[in-house]
């Protein structure tokens, strides 16, 4: 039965003499300072690719090994010998060094945050704490696992689009650029005024031409300032609220925070942490301000006595059907296979929208496609379609 959904203590860091897994190593009795340097100053090269590709692997590997019998040091050495990846043996190197310096495997980690998040940090050491350090590392590597397969569909399902967009772009703009001006010379041999739509191309043409100097800096320069606009905390509630407001994407933006928010509290929950810690947690890992501020506001409910339905009850980012399912989970005393059931449900979902969104996009590009990159070609073709009225003329 899993932990009932009320108020809790936040959790607090080990001491140094807190319970272990049996596979832990014992701490030497004088670490020397040089094996125990710290690691938290240092910055990771290639972090994101370590995250998405190498640590669902190794968290899955680690938990065989543990539950193998093998101490923590051995399976790291082991895990390091194998890592393809240089960045991410010389993480695990540290990360051994440290253990064997005498920190748990937990400080070890969160010494190394560009690789170990808050998330990953907090579910070692429930799972050290509860003595399920074996069953906790699966759990990690599965929820990684979702999470990144979640990540690639989206990104699969957004290439496409994207590139073709991209191109349309591209293609026209070198017509313009370099096209116009080849037919502009050649009209100007007929001594007579261009249709209107030609005409307006080659005022484009020679205008892009002349004030490209200009243009292109302008252009940069406004995405580096939208780039640094965005990060900021004004920039990025604007643009979350815009994306869960947005026709369409706006319900894929939704399905794919609320999957990721449902999956990691269940995760956090079947692992043993506090309540008030994995929403705090989760909050954090749900990838949206809009969405992270209605968790922190049911966080403060729960922790004045509520239940976590209660508290994201009439949350208009928070779906009805999340609600419900967490209160029938509440009832039996089996919220994290609920909140499991509502990830595994809002994935389906997520993955037929994707499909849909696919069909609608194609044929929607291929039409923008024809009417970019054919209007321009017309417009270059139409005096030639009109030779007779303009020579006449």
């Amino acid at each position: 039965m899993s932990p009932a959904i009320g108020p809790a203590s936040p959790s607090r860091t080990p001491a140094q003499k807190s319970a272990r897994p049996s596979s832990a190593p014992k701490r030497p009795a004088a670490p020397s300072q040089k094996s125990a340097r710290p690691l938290h100053n240092k910055r990771v090269r290639g972090a994101n690719k370590i995250v998405n590709k190498d640590l669902p692997s190794f968290s899955r590997q680690m938990a065989a090994m543990l539950a193998a019998g093998m101490p923590i040091v051995a399976s790291l050495e082991t895990l390091e010998e194998q890592a393809v990846n240089p960045n991410f043996k010389m993480v695990l190197s540290e990360v051994r060094k440290s253990i064997e310096g005498g920190a748990s495997f937990s400080e070890s980690l969160a010494q190394i945050p560009d690789v170990f998040e808050v998330l990953y940090v907090n579910m070692v050491r429930a799972g050290e704490q509860s003595g399920q350090f074996a069953e906790t590392m699966k759990r990690i590597g599965d929820l990684l696992e979702a999470n990144a397969k979640l990540k690639r569909k989206v990104k699969s399902a957004l290439t496409y689009p994207v590139v073709v967009l991209s191109m349309s772009l591209i293609i026209a703009a070198g017509m313009i650029i370099f096209i116009v001006p080849v037919f502009a010379s050649m009209y100007k041999d007929f001594g007579s005024a261009l249709p209107g739509p030609t005409q307006f191309l080659v005022d484009l043409s020679d205008g892009a031409k002349k004030y490209s100097p200009i243009i292109i800096p302008a252009i940069l320069a406004a995405v580096w300032m939208f780039k640094r606009w965005k990060k900021t905390d004004a920039g990025a509630w604007v643009m979350d609220g815009f994306a869960l407001k947005a026709p369409v994407i706006g319900g894929l933006v939704q399905k794919v925070a609320i999957a990721r928010f449902s999956r990691t509290l269940a995760q956090l929950v079947q692992s043993g942490v506090p309540i008030l810690n994995a929403m705090e947690i989760v909050a954090k890992a749900a990838g949206n301000r809009v969405i992270e501020a209605a968790i922190m506001e049911a966080r403060q409910s729960v922790e004045h006595g509520d239940t976590l339905s209660v508290g994201l009850s009439n949350k208009a980012c928070i779906p009805t059907l999340v609600v419900r399912m967490m209160a029938a989970g509440e009832k039996t005393g089996k919220v994290d296979e609920m909140l499991s059931s509502v990830a595994d449900t809002f994935d389906d979902e997520v993955e037929t929208m994707l499909a849909s969104l696919t069909s609608l996009l194609e044929p929607l590009l291929m039409v923008f496609l024809g009417v970019v990159i054919g209007g321009i070609v017309i417009c270059m073709f139409l005096p030639i379609f009109k030779m007779s009225e303009v020579i006449n003329k």
